[in-house]
Parts: C-alpha cells; structure tokens; sequence
C-alpha cells in the first residue's frame, strides 16, 4: 500500500531498498530554503541493523501490509519472549533480535500486546499505544517553579527516561505513550 512520507508513524513496517524496515524515529523538518522532509530511523528487520533515511514529504513509500494478531505477553526467559495467541492459545516465542529494546522495557506479564506477522512470520511486536507506569525517581520540586510550564526529567521503574510535569512526584503513577515516550497524564 503506497502512502506519503508524511503519512509514516513510529513502528510502521516499509518496503525500502529491497528490505522490510521498522521505523523506530521520525522528525518532520521545513527548513527556511527547500521543501519540507521528513527524516526517519529505520531498523531491518531481517539483519537488525539501522539506517537514518530522509523522505521528501509528498515522497511515496510502500507500506506492507501485515496481519495483526492479538498476543498475550507471558514471560521472559533470558533473551525469549513467550507470547500467547488470544484466539488459538498457541505459544509463539521470540528472541532479543524480534523484540526491540523499547518494547521490550514495557512488558509486563499478562500484558496484551499486538504482534503484526508479514508472510506467517512475526515482523513486529507492539505494545499498548498508552500505559500506566510508576516514577522510580524524579527532582524535588523548587518552590514558585510550579507557575512555569518546564518539564523535569523523570526515571521509571521499568528504567525508560521521561519528562513530566514539576507536581509529578517519585511515586506517583502516570500514563504515558509507548511509542513517543511522552507523559499524557498522572493516573489515579
């Protein structure tokens, strides 16, 4: 399926010089002088290996289509992940090299996630677009910094580094989106 380059979100999976391509990054730049370009993060999906590529962004790009099928996360055993179809009960386990780092942070046991198969074979695994997670550790707040709207950086217990709010405190549970890593609102 052909869309335009600034059509591309994080983890679509891209037909791109005769491979299948996971976008991991992307960044939309209009400089003063030229058109706009979209520059993005590629990651193979067969070897692994990384690519920056810049897009123009009426660009047309081959979008595989792949099937999703819902997975229930079960556990992980050194470098194995083993996941559960929801609708067959089938195992399915994938190594380091399937699950990307970012992803794999997120997993929790008995998590839902959605794992996309190009040709019968796993080609992505996606967690859920928006999570609840602790704050590990966070700054104090410095008194009359409340008024601004500044973010300070933030540790969560599963280790990924975000920026939220200064009345976010260490200890408090806030929801995030997965793929942007960006704070949306301090959960109940």
């Amino acid at each position: 399926m052909k869309i335009n380059a600034i059509d591309l979100k994080i983890g679509n999976i891209i037909q791109h010089n005769n491979g299948l391509w996971k976008v991991t990054k992307l960044s939309h730049t209009q400089p003063g002088k030229g058109g706009a370009y979209i520059q993005a993060e590629l990651k193979n999906i067969s070897t692994q290996s990384k690519s920056n590529e810049r897009f123009r962004s009426a660009e047309s790009i081959e979008k595989i289509r792949a099937e999703e099928i819902d997975h229930q996360f079960l556990f992980r055993s050194g470098d194995d992940f083993t996941f559960m179809n929801n609708q067959t009960y089938e195992q399915i386990i994938l190594n380091g090299e399937q699950v990307s780092e970012e992803t794999a942070k997120f997993l929790e046991d008995g998590m839902e996630v959605s794992i996309e198969f190009y040709d019968e074979k796993p080609a992505n695994v996606n967690p859920p677009e928006n999570l609840v997670v602790q704050i590990a550790e966070t700054e104090a707040v410095v008194k009359g910094q409340t008024a601004s709207s500044s973010y300070k950086p933030a540790l969560l217990t599963n280790g990924v580094r975000v920026t939220v709010p200064p009345h976010i405190e260490t200890g408090d549970k806030i929801k995030i989106h997965t793929k942007e890593l960006t704070y949306i609102e301090k959960s109940k």
